[in-house]
C-alpha cells in the first residue's frame, strides 16, 4: 500500500500572497505567529506578507531566531515565543530554514513530550497535528511548504537530523514568484539545483512508484528549462522555478530521496555548508554512482533535461547523457561541482559514517556502504 499527502490548499502565481490574510480569516485564526529570517526581516521580504495582514487588522508576533541551518536552541527559543505570542498559527516565511523551524516549532507547542528537539528525529511517534501553518516560500527550491520533513541542526553533536512526520505538512502553501525575485544569482542556482536533486532522487529512489513518477520527471522537465533564466531573473524563469520546485516537492515527501542528501546534510553540520549549494555539488557524482541501479530512468531524465538524440542511444551512453545534462546545468549556472578545500581530510570517516547513518541513504537505489561514501567524497576533493 502507498500513501500519499499533500497541502489542503495550495495557491500559485505572481499575487497570491494576497490569500493569506483570505486563509486566515477563513479558517478563524485570531493571531499569527509570523516566522521569518533575519535577511527577509531587514530587506523587506517579510513586510510584503505582514503589511497585508495589517491592512485587514490580523494581530501577529513576528519570531526572527532562525539561521541558516536552523539549530535546537532556535526552535526552542520559537516554541518559547510562540507561547508568550498566544498565538493559534503560524505564517512562515522564507525558505527551508524557516519552515523547517515552523514545523519543529508547530509539533512540540501540540506535542510537548517532545520539548527536546532530538526526540523528533526520524519518525517520530507524535500524535497531534502541529499548529497550523501557512507557508511562504521565498527560495524556489527546498519545496519544504509541501512536504513531511524537516532538518534541525544539533551544534552540540555537529550533526543535522531529519525529522519526517505526517502531522507537520503546511496546511496551505502559498507559492507566489513575486516571493522570490530579490534572490541573488547564486542563491537562486543553489536552490534550484537542489530542486533538480529533489526531482531526480525522488525519480529513482526505492519507494518510487508511478504516481511520484509523474511528479518528478515533470518537476525535472521544468526546472530544466526554467533556472537557467530565473538565474537572470527573468520572469519565466522565476515562474517556472516555483512551480518545478513545488512539483518535485509533491513527489519526494511521499517517497523519500537518497544519498545525495544524506552526504550534504553532514556538510551542513559539519561547515555550515548552505543545503542547496551541497546538494547541487554532490549531484552529478551521486548520480554517476548509482547509474547502473536505476534500470531506464536516466533516459527519461536525458529527455527531461532536454539532451537530444536520447531514442538512438545505448543505455550507457544515455545515462552518461544525463549526467552530463546535470552537471552542464550546473555550470552554465555558475555553481562549481567540488569540495576542494571545503572538506577535511580528517572529517571524511566521520562525515562519511554521518552520511550512512542519515534517514535518506536508505532511500537511495544503490546500496552503498561507509567505504562508498568516503568515496564518493574524496573524489569530490
Amino acid at each position: 500500500m502507498n500513501k500519499f499527502m499533500l497541502n489542503e490548499t495550495s495557491y500559485h502565481g505572481a499575487g497570491a500572497i494576497a490569500a493569506v490574510p483570505q486563509e486566515i480569516k477563513a479558517r478563524g485564526f485570531k493571531k499569527a505567529f509570523v516566522t521569518s529570517d533575519p535577511d527577509l526581516v531587514k530587506f523587506g521580504v517579510a513586510a510584503k506578507v505582514t503589511d497585508l495582514l495589517e491592512k485587514e487588522g490580523i494581530e501577529y508576533t513576528l519570531y526572527s531566531n532562525i539561521k541558516p541551518n536552523p539549530t535546537i536552541e532556535n526552535v526552542q527559543s520559537g516554541v518559547a515565543a510562540f507561547k508568550e505570542a498566544e498565538a493559534d498559527c503560524i505564517v512562515a516565511i522564507g525558505g527551508g530554514s524557516s519552515m523547517d523551524t515552523s514545523k519543529a516549532i508547530g509539533i512540540i507547542i501540540t506535542n510537548p513530550e517532545f520539548e527536546d528537539v532530538r526526540s523528533l528525529e526520524g519518525v517520530a511517534p507524535t500524535k497531534n497535528p502541529c499548529v497550523p501553518i501557512i507557508a511562504v516560500p521565498t527560495t524556489a527550491g527546498t519545496a519544504a511548504e509541501v512536504t513531511i520533513n524537516y532538518v534541525i541542526t544539533d551544534v552540540e553533536k555537529k550533526r543535522k537530523f531529519v525529522c519526517v512526520d505526517a502531522h507537520d505538512i503546511p496546511v496551505v502553501a502559498v507559492v507566489d514568484p513575486d516571493m522570490m525575485n530579490t534572490m541573488p544569482a547564486g542563491l537562486t542556482a543553489a536552490t534550484g539545483l537542489d530542486a533538480l536533486t529533489h526531482a531526480i532522487e525522488g525519480y529513482i529512489t526505492k519507494g518510487a512508484w508511478e504516481l511520484s513518477d509523474m511528479f518528478h520527471i515533470k518537476a525535472i522537465e521544468i526546472i530544466a528549462r526554467s533556472l537557467r533564466a530565473a538565474v537572470k531573473n527573468e520572469p519565466e524563469g522565476r515562474d517556472g522555478m516555483a512551480l518545478g520546485q513545488y512539483v518535485a516537492g509533491m513527489g519526494f515527501s511521499n517517497v523519500g530521496l537518497g544519498v545525495d542528501h544524506s552526504m550534504a546534510h553532514t556538510l551542513s553540520a559539519y561547515y555550515d555548508m548552505p543545503h542547496g549549494k551541497a546538494c547541487a555539488t554532490l549531484l552529478p557524482t551521486v548520480m554517476a554512482f548509482n547509474a547502473d541501479c536505476t534500470g531506464t530512468k536516466y533516459r527519461d531524465i536525458a529527455i527531461a533535461m532536454g539532451v537530444q538524440g536520447v531514442e538512438n542511444m545505448t543505455q550507457e551512453e544515455y545515462r552518461a547523457a544525463a549526467v552530463a545534462a546535470v552537471q552542464k546545468l550546473a555550470e552554465d549556472v555558475g555553481v562549481e561541482c567540488s569540495l576542494k578545500g571545503i572538506v577535511k581530510e580528517e572529517d571524511v570517516k566521520a562525515l562519511s559514517q554521518d552520511a550512512f547513518n542519515d534517514a535518506c541513504r536508505p532511500g537511495n537505489p544503490k546500496d552503498c556502504t561507509v567505504e562508498d561514501i568516503e568515496a564518493l567524497f574524496r573524489s569530490l576533493m
